[in-house]
């Protein structure tokens, strides 16, 4: 029977357990968008996990969503990267970088240019600016000729990437950002080949994954989806039909793995279980059930199939998450006042189990 506390092979990589960080925005990046000592701290101190993803990172400034991320798209930022995977793999871990493209979730405010997405639609709700969350402003719509351009972006952060020392790159097309604006039937009203049909609406995501794995190779690059969740007004139709076409699309390309969310009902997750011939990591939990993962949770979808398991909120407060669940111990609330306000406190400073006398 496995457990998380089982050997992974993913691709050249070796995952003592199957216990994967999942990606956290904490706005803890320097101006320019440039990773910091206490960032390379912080992951540093969670090396322990089969597998981290990082937050968010954008891969142009267009594709910044909120202040105070980082990104891969200058030399810059690359060097700064290198300390962070450096002192995680010092401490015996492995690190992807969870390339983020926010599409139209962002502002002016923010990056100083008005946002694209498939469609000229706003995102619904409040993005958040350095003068606080204002309405999302409505983006501007891709022409055609410049989508590939977009998609390549991935690719070209996923390069800075390697380059920087990550052993991989996870795209994300979850959480209503910009491949789940062009997946979705609410976010995309496009005519041309990139909306429409399911065929059009994953040609987006297709060809991201696909220059990304021409760029860094399918044994790096992972991508996490979360079918019908909906975020930001990005709603999915036809959820089994499009997300089993996208990963019949995909399967070809050899992934590193696939990254789904618990954001729609089990029987569906288990039949993408059944159509994803590679590795599958599950979380759990989803931004619209965030109920954080406990062991329970993780041995349930370890059951159903899933050859990882990430946990998100619990990493957040536990460092050392993996030997607290190996050894049963209780996981430690963590502050969410915190979660973005920056400084140190509440990102380096939870204090260790301690056992009683």
């Amino acid at each position: 029977m496995t457990t998380l506390f089982d050997r992974y092979h993913l691709g050249a990589l070796t995952l003592p357990n199957r216990v994967a960080m999942a990606p956290m925005t904490r706005v803890r990046a320097a101006a320019g968008g440039l990773a910091t000592p206490s960032m390379a701290t912080y992951y540093a101190q969670r090396a322990t996990a089969g597998l981290i993803v990082t937050e968010g990172i954008q891969p142009s400034l267009i594709g910044q969503s909120n202040p105070g991320t980082p990104g891969l798209h200058t030399d810059g930022q690359v060097a700064a990267w290198q300390p962070v995977t450096d002192a995680v793999h010092t401490n015996g871990g492995r690190i992807f970088a969870q390339i983020m493209h926010a599409g139209r979730v962002s502002h002016p405010d923010t990056t100083g240019m008005q946002p694209v997405g498939p469609s000229a639609l706003p995102a619904v709700g409040q993005v958040f600016t350095p003068g606080g969350p204002k309405p999302a402003p409505v983006p501007r719509q891709l022409d055609t000729a410049e989508v590939p351009e977009q998609a390549r972006s991935y690719a070209e952060a996923a390069r800075r990437a390697v380059d920087a020392g990550f052993d991989g790159v996870e795209l994300h097309g979850a959480n209503g950002y910009l491949i789940a604006q062009f997946l979705s039937s609410t976010a995309n009203l496009r005519t041309d080949a990139y909306g429409g049909s399911i065929a059009n609406r994953i040609r987006f995501a297709v060809e991201a994954v696909s220059m990304t794995v021409e760029t860094v190779g399918g044994h790096r690059t992972g991508l996490r989806l979360s079918p019908g969740a909906g975020l930001w007004g990005a709603e999915d139709t036809d959820v089994p039909a499009m997300y089993g076409t996208l990963l019949a699309e995909l399967a070809p390309l050899n992934l590193a793995y696939i990254h789904l969310e618990a954001s729609t009902g089990e029987d569906v997750l288990v039949e993408l279980r059944k159509a994803w011939p590679g590795t599958l990591i599950v979380n759990p939990s989803s931004p619209a059930n965030p109920q954080q993962t406990d062991k329970a949770a993780a041995d349930h979808w370890l059951g159903l199939g899933a050859d990882l398991i990430s946990f998100g909120r619990a990493f957040i407060a536990n460092p050392v998450l993996v030997e607290r669940l190996r050894q049963g111990l209780p996981i430690a609330p963590h502050d969410q006042s915190t979660w973005y306000e920056g400084g140190d406190a509440g990102y380096l400073t939870y204090p260790a189990y301690q056992h009683a006398a």
